[in-house]
């Protein structure tokens, strides 16, 4: 989508503009070129700017080591670790840059300056900057990180200093071509420094990082702040440092990508099928709310192994139950999804809400989609996402997650804790309802001295269902519904 600042760059025979799209230098890092549509400025400089522990240099990193796997050699100039502690903490995340360095792909020029060197004036950026030119020229390089800067330019003793050192920088960057990515810590206090102004006002693109505590759950959030010439996502984005680099999962699209629903396919039940004229509709979004004990999770793991009986896959995420615990509690219903388990069609992903925020519970989610590429995936209980960070979280959480399998055309089937209510805006307790294709309700009813179980179907969209409450009973045989 082009920004209204889009470059024109021609005519046309009518004598209007004809914009052409910026050149640009895809990062190869996972949904930041989403976000920035297509990549960095090429040719031209980026300032990444965030806190201490935001990932400013670990995104340098990144962005030389995939660009040289794709044929751009880079350049790494940094001011504050050694080479050794570069290269060992890159291997943490699976990054050989000694390789590259064999290959004469990447060039590491580290080298942490003492104050009482700058201070004795033995050090300029002039002549660091002569030896980064030659090696350009010898590797052929077309990409180059600037690290830290600010820990020299904060120990030159003059403004005046600063200023000319800075101006020299900006000529080179202008000079030698390359895409470049400068990383700069910002001062504490709401005041600028003199180098973080003309930086924010010299760089064509300005990504800020922010890493920050809300309800005692870290949290990252990038946010693009200007993009010369180029649309950009405008929002904050999640994003982690997981063990192979930076991640984030934007919502950048203005338009809906989601795939029309499918045929109708079997939930495991024939009679439930017949009350919803055939079964539910292939990458629907299906929610089974309920009270505790009304069987919501016998229900999604019934589904789970017809699905699995017909040869498909099935993603399942739990947030209350062990993936032990839950298999050795289902045989008292007869299911047995161990086989399913060994052969690989039902994969689960566990874990407690409240151990890392939604964006990372997110990615980790995505992950595992992308290397299981599931027909199906079983959310129990999306009750229990508040954990990650409040009702928020849990909103951003799920409609990420919901939007993901939509695109993907995946049946996705929710299990939510209720308080009793039965009204349809309601029951999602996420204010995800408007993604929510079937609703399925459990109840407990008294009468007679005797508690029954109830269901009723509230909402099938683009289907014909049963308008009636049916009783049902779960036993050693599993649900069974008792009226039809």
């Amino acid at each position: 989508m082009a920004d209204e600042n889009q470059h024109t760059r021609g005519l046309s025979g009518s004598g209007q503009g004809v914009p052409i799209p910026l050149p640009k230098s895809p990062t190869y890092i996972r949904g930041l070129d989403e976000v920035l549509e297509g990549g960095l400025p090429a040719g031209q400089t980026t300032v990444i700017s965030g806190g201490p522990g935001s990932g400013k240099t670990i995104l340098g990193l990144e962005f030389l080591y995939r660009g040289a796997l794709a044929g751009e050699p880079g350049i790494f100039v940094g001011f504050e670790e050694s080479s050794e502690t570069i290269r060992r903490n890159a291997l943490t995340m699976g990054w050989d840059l000694g390789a590259l360095e064999q290959q004469n792909k990447l060039f590491l020029l580290v080298s942490p300056v003492r104050p009482d060197t700058l201070l004795s004036g033995e050090f300029t950026l002039k002549g660091l900057l002569a030896s980064v030119s030659g090696k350009v020229h010898e590797m052929g390089a077309k990409r180059i990180a600037i690290d830290a800067l600010e820990v020299i330019l904060r120990l030159f003793d003059t403004a005046q200093h600063v200023r000319s050192e800075v101006h020299t920088l900006n000529d080179w960057l202008k000079n030698a071509g390359l895409t470049a990515l400068m990383t700069i810590r910002p001062r504490p206090g709401n005041r600028p420094s003199l180098y973080e102004e003309f930086f924010d006002s010299m760089a064509d693109c300005v990504i800020q990082l922010d890493a920050r505590v809300s309800d005692q759950i870290s949290t990252r959030r990038l946010r693009v702040i200007k993009y010369r010439g180029s649309g950009f996502g405008r929002n904050e984005y999640p994003y982690v440092i997981t063990e192979s680099g930076l991640h984030t999962a934007p919502i950048t699209k203005v338009e809906l990508r989601h795939r029309a629903l499918g045929e109708k396919i079997s939930t495991g039940l024939e009679s439930l099928d017949t009350l919803l004229e055939g079964g539910i509709r292939r990458g629907a979004c299906v929610l089974f709310a309920g009270l505790p004990g009304t069987g919501k999770t016998i229900l999604v793991s019934t589904f789970a192994n017809a699905a699995c009986l017909r040869g498909e896959t099935v993603l399942y995420q739990g947030f209350e139950e062990s993936e032990d615990a839950m298999v050795t509690n289902l045989l008292s219903a007869g299911l047995d999804l161990e086989p399913h388990r060994r052969s690989g069609r039902m994969v689960f992903l566990t874990g407690m809400p409240e151990s890392m925020g939604a964006e990372e519970h997110l990615i980790r989610f995505t992950r595992r989609l992308d290397a299981v590429s599931p027909d199906h995936v079983i959310v129990d209980a999306i009750s229990a996402c508040e954990r990650m960070g409040g009702k928020q979280a849990a909103f951003e959480y799920l409609m990420r997650l919901l939007n993901i399998c939509k695109e993907r055309g995946i049946t996705s089937l929710l299990t939510n804790q209720t308080s009793g209510a039965s009204d349809v805006m309601e029951i999602s307790g996420n204010g995800i309802s408007s993604m929510v294709d079937t609703v399925l309700f459990l109840a407990y009813v008294e009468g007679s001295g005797e508690t029954y179980r109830m269901l009723q179907i509230l909402k099938a969209r683009g289907s014909a269902h049963s308008n009636r409450h049916h009783r049902y009973i779960i036993n050693d045989q599993g649900f069974q519904l008792l009226e039809l």
